[in-house]
């Protein structure tokens, strides 16, 4: 299992099991963004990372409940990441 650090993070999006995830997720959100409907530059967003503190390091991507994760065009993710920080919740 790879150790996930939040500067590694960005690289695990790659990985086979985050695509299975993401695609989860894009059809259950009927492949639009949640908050403007577009189905243009889709990404999944994740609403809360978790910091594992007895392993030292933060849950994989793929491995958060669904109802954790939404689908957000590329222009409303950049919106509420500028207007909004992602909490981190140590479990």
């Amino acid at each position: 299992m790879p150790t996930v650090t939040h500067g590694s993070y960005g690289a695990l999006l790659f990985h086979p099991n985050w695509k299975a995830k993401r695609k989860e997720i894009l059809i259950r959100d009927q492949h639009r963004c949640v908050h403007c409907k577009s189905d243009k530059e889709l990404q999944v967003h994740h609403r809360q990372y978790h910091f594992i503190v007895n392993e030292q390091r933060f849950r994989l991507p793929w491995d958060y409940p669904d109802k954790l994760l939404m689908t957000l065009c590329e222009s409303c993710h950049s919106r509420g990441h500028n207007k909004y920080k992602v909490p981190t919740v140590n479990v």
